[in-house]
């Protein structure tokens, strides 16, 4: 091999007596300077190999590479993952044949016609014996029924190289067809010619065979004989306490590998203990500079005087202060008609949203622990859940309003402020719901990841400290609440044919297109950057200001007009005019009857007049007379 100094070849003995793994790890370090070990030796002579290597306080100097034997296998590396860490393996690259488990799940003792090991492979199977002679007493094993199947009295599992044997059966075939053919024209069964077969005849007609495989990919061998080689190359990786045959490469005709994926025991680097010997620092650790030892690595995490924390904080106190200003004036102005208009009760649950998305932004700056991380968690999607089904419980009500209005003069149910508020609060507690089990399932806890931040440079590295809440994880949590947000959307969209008097519903349609329009922008820059070095920084500036702008889209659009109304243009905050009931809903009745599209025009005053009146007061539709107002909800 290029550039690759092969130190010793060391030869496990087929039945190796006991101590002679020890003594091949002491072969091993004689040359301390080698430490990548090539192993061609079966599963079981793997594991004990690592076994000796561990027992002799080896673990972390030897780099092992493996051939298929080891390939990704759980034995080896079983009760001794720290010194199997870092170990690259290969496998052939395969796939299962579902046919061949159809066939052999539904091999019987009956039905077994041809395998003359299969009485035996039975026994091992359900650990049972076919012959009651044979049973032990005392030795808990059972006489076999007959009535045991495979796959489900037992673990099934298709052996990898299945595919390959199959191949390798059809090879067979597809060469002696051709021999035949060749050789015995237009006989039937073997000629003179093949009988016998002669063996360098058939090796010649083997090797020029091709034909597609069991598995699609074409069978074929070069001028030695050898099929292209397909592999897929694994290395045994510890991240956070948890292990895994990480997919780091592939060979076909080429090597195909992910060196950024790669991780070795504890670490990238080395640092020179010796003049002639090199060890890895600790996974926490990095070199110093003179390449003597290890210093810890430097922990990071977001800063109240970054920039990518500056603005978002900003925006947040900005939208806090325009919160309580807007709060204060509704309160202030609480029985003015322009407030009543607003169906009050949900406008103080829809405002206590949008301070908890902007109070968010504080909660995703401060510095991670147990208790800031089940924070936010509750808190992340709980401000825009409580937004939503305001928003969404609205629309609905403005929806069942009007189309009720079409079909029948009375008023629909669950209208009343009350019943808006337990339907608000349904929606809101599923979040929190979901929110418990999450808890219940996954505690919180704050990590430091040292991946997230690991460079080639290890002068760069950094640990990243943060909450254990992935990427997948984020989503989950603020699903539910994108789900309010399309079906408020979707309510937006129905009702946005309403007459212009009942302008509340054209707001809260704005409103939802706008904020669709910042989430959908939101989900690219997020995942977008989730290999940037910049991540942590991007990815939490990207989603504070993402909450923050759908907070303030829903502010400024809903309550900022009537704050102005309310404020500078006092002679506007009046109620217009009262009337009975029964004549507006005899009136809006009649319209529909007479033509369908009345409802749909600007000056569809029965209608609306029965809609703001429910709004206004959310009073039964056996009262003789109501207010009315044209500011809507």
């Amino acid at each position: 091999m290029k550039g690759v100094c092969i130190a010793q070849s060391v030869k496990i003995p087929r039945e190796p007596r006991p101590g002679e793994f020890e003594k091949v790890v002491r072969r091993l370090r004689e040359n301390p300077n080698a430490r990548v070990v090539i192993l061609f030796a079966s599963e079981d002579d793997i594991r004990r190999l690592l076994q000796a290597a561990k027992k002799a306080n080896q673990t972390g100097h030897f780099l092992w590479v493996g051939s298929d034997s080891w390939g990704s296998k759980i034995s080896p590396v079983l009760h001794q993952e720290d010194v199997a860490e870092g170990a690259v393996t290969i496998l052939p690259k395969r796939m299962s044949i579902r046919g061949f488990d159809r066939y052999f799940i539904s091999r019987t003792l009956d039905n077994n016609r041809r395998n003359i090991w299969f009485a035996e492979f039975w026994e091992n199977n359900f650990h049972c014996k076919l012959s009651r002679h044979a049973l032990k007493k005392g030795s808990g094993i059972r006489k076999c029924t007959n009535h045991e199947r495979i796959g489900k009295d037992s673990s099934y599992e298709q052996e990898g190289k299945v595919q390959f044997v199959i191949d390798a059966v059809y090879a067979m075939a597809h060469a002696l067809h051709r021999m035949h053919k060749e050789l015995c024209p237009g006989h039937v069964g073997l000629c003179p010619k093949m009988d016998p077969i002669n063996g360098t005849a058939l090796l010649r007609f083997i090797r020029s065979t091709k034909f597609s495989g069991i598995a699609g990919h074409p069978v074929l061998f070069n001028e030695n004989g050898d099929a292209p080689g397909r592999y897929v190359i694994y290395q045994y990786q510890i991240r956070n306490g948890s292990t895994e045959y990480r997919i780091i490469g592939h060979w076909a005709d080429r090597l195909s590998l992910n060196v950024q994926a790669m991780q070795w025991p504890g670490g990238v680097r080395q640092y020179l203990d010796s003049p002639h010997t090199c060890k890895l620092c600790r996974y926490d650790l990095r070199p110093n500079l003179d390449h003597t030892g290890c210093l810890p690595v430097p922990i990071v995490k977001l800063e109240w005087s970054s920039p990518w924390a500056v603005i978002p904080v900003l925006l947040a106190v900005l939208g806090i202060l325009a919160t309580f200003f807007v709060v204060v004036t509704f309160v202030r102005y609480n029985d003015t008609p322009i407030v009543k208009a607003t169906g009050r009760e949900l406008s103080y649950v829809l405002l206590t949203g949008i301070f908890l998305c902007y109070a968010t932004t504080f909660l995703m700056i401060l510095t991670p622990d147990v208790g800031v991380c089940a924070l936010r968690r509750v808190f992340l999607g709980l401000g825009m859940s409580i937004s939503y089904a305001a928003l969404l419980t609205k629309t609905n009500r403005i929806y069942r309003i009007f189309e009720q209005g079409k079909v029948s003069i009375s008023a629909p149910r669950f209208i009343s402020p009350a019943s808006q508020l337990v339907i608000a609060f349904s929606l809101i507690s599923l979040q929190l719901l979901g929110v418990c089990v999450w808890f219940l399932l996954d505690p919180p806890q704050a990590l430091v990841d040292y991946e997230d931040q690991r460079t080639a440079n290890p002068e760069l590295a950094q640990g990243v400290l943060k909450c254990d809440i992935s990427d997948l994880s984020l989503i989950s949590l603020l699903g539910y609440s994108m789900l309010l947000m399309v079906t408020c959307t979707v309510y937006a969209i129905k009702t946005r044919g309403v007459p212009e008097t009942f302008n509340e519903a054209k707001p809260i349609g704005f409103t939802m297109y706008t904020t669709c329009i910042v989430w959908l922008a939101f989900i690219p820059i997020f995942f977008g950057t989730s290999q940037s070095a910049e991540k942590m920084y991007i990815q939490t500036a990207t989603l504070t200001i993402s909450v923050s702008l759908s907070a303030s889209v829903s502010l400024g659009m809903l309550y900022m007009p009537k704050v102005y109304v309310i404020l500078f243009r006092p002679e506007q905050n009046v109620a217009k005019r009262a009337r009975s009931l029964k004549a507006v809903v005899t009136a809006a009745t009649m319209s529909n009857k007479l033509n369908p599209k009345s409802g749909m025009r600007p000056n569809g005053e029965a209608q609306t007049e029965l809609c703001d009146s429910l709004e206004t007061h959310g009073m039964p539709a056996k009262q003789t007379y109501i207010s009315y107002s044209n500011h809507a909800i």
